[in-house]
């Protein structure tokens, strides 16, 4: 009964779901899986089509982060992590970063810091490395600098960055578990300023850091409330050095349902499989696609490796998935820009024949 009422609300009503009724279809047994994947399946098809977009990120400044993040290996408190540590690359490697991204068929890069914020050098050679990226590649960029204020929002907006990263990374109520050198608030105001001064939002977490399934539920609805365009979630792999280096795995079972929970109460955003989905869901990454993602980074990630991105695309050929188009190229030209902000809105008839599609 509470998939029927999901179905019901999503597919035919077209309204948003209560936390009550996500409530009842987390409380399914994991027996009823397959249901719920079938269920997500249907709503990302009929709210985003059948288009997977691709994003692969560089590391652009590693390790001696100030911030006791307990998942990260690239605090400086951490010492026994023993990540690697480096300045900002130079604007050649970001450049060979980017020119593999672009022939890896990913539309979509990401400059990652390790930093609580950026200082004032550091913003300038950011947004040194955004020109020449978007210049000499043609790649939509993405930034994630950490905590910032409306000033450096303001000159990254000017700068032509389309979408800025800012996880809330752990439900409200787990976060003070998480971090203490600074708040759940902080992170909230960072990722509310982004999308004020005019770039999309990029804004997810990591599931599997302890909290339980209701908390987990919450996290969906606080990050829903954020109107994010982009929901990554990563799948927490343990980092030898960290506080959570013992903390369990999740279940590939429990993963799946999480990416379907967070389908159903985000129907039409990016959710982004990323950091941790190689070694949680293993030979079941193609259910993560199935069960509601429809975005995928590829390569590397930022402490922790991937797989080759040439098996990313015979998984999607598989699954009969398209790789999603880059600006121009039409089908994600939805804001006169040839950008592809959230997706592609599927004409009412096409929804109609998906829903029976996939019956």
């Amino acid at each position: 009964m509470p998939l029927a009422t999901a179905a019901r609300a999503l597919l035919d009503e077209r309204r948003p779901l209560t936390r009550a009724e996500v409530g009842a279809v987390a409380a399914l047994p994991l027996a009823d899986l397959p249901d719920l994947v079938a269920l997500a399946h249907k709503v990302r098809l009929a709210y985003c089509g059948p288009d997977v977009e691709l994003e692969s990120l560089v590391n652009a400044k590693s390790g001696a982060c100030p911030e006791d993040c307990a998942f990260c290996s690239q605090s400086a408190r951490h010492v026994a992590a023993d990540a690697e540590v480096y300045a900002f690359l130079d604007l050649d490697e970001v450049l060979e970063a980017a020119r593999a991204t672009r022939a890896a068929g990913a539309t979509q890069f990401c400059i990652v810091v390790a930093v609580r914020g950026p200082e004032e050098r550091l913003l300038r050679r950011v947004i040194e490395a955004v020109d020449a990226v978007q210049r000499e590649t043609g790649l939509e960029v993405a930034c994630s600098l950490g905590l910032l204020t409306v000033e450096q929002a303001e000159r990254l907006a000017a700068a032509g960055v389309r979408r800025y990263n800012h996880n809330l990374e752990a439900p409200r109520a787990v976060f003070p578990s998480i971090c203490s050198t600074h708040s759940y608030d902080d992170r909230v105001a960072t990722a509310q300023l982004a999308a004020r001064v005019g770039m999309e939002l990029c804004c997810g977490g990591i599931v599997g850091m302890g909290e339980t399934l209701d908390q987990r539920v919450d996290f969906a609805f606080e990050l829903a409330a954020l109107d994010p365009c982009e929901v990554p979630i990563n799948l927490l792999d343990p980092r030898p050095g960290t506080p959570l280096v013992e903390q369990d795995l999740l279940s590939p079972r429990e993963a799946i349902q999480a990416i379907a929970l967070f389908r159903l109460v985000m129907p039409a955003v990016w959710i982004r499989l990323a950091g941790g989905r190689e070694r949680v869901l293993g030979e079941l990454q193609a259910m993560g696609l199935l069960a509601g993602a429809n975005a995928l980074i590829i390569g590397n990630y930022l402490t922790t490796l991937g797989r080759a991105p040439e098996d990313d695309h015979a998984l999607l050929d598989a699954l009969g998935m398209p790789v999603a188009d880059g600006p121009g190229e039409g089908r994600f030209i939805i804001d006169g820009d040839g950008a592809h902000s959230r997706p592609a809105s599927t004409p009412p008839e096409a929804r109609v024949n998906i829903a029976i599609r996939t019956e």
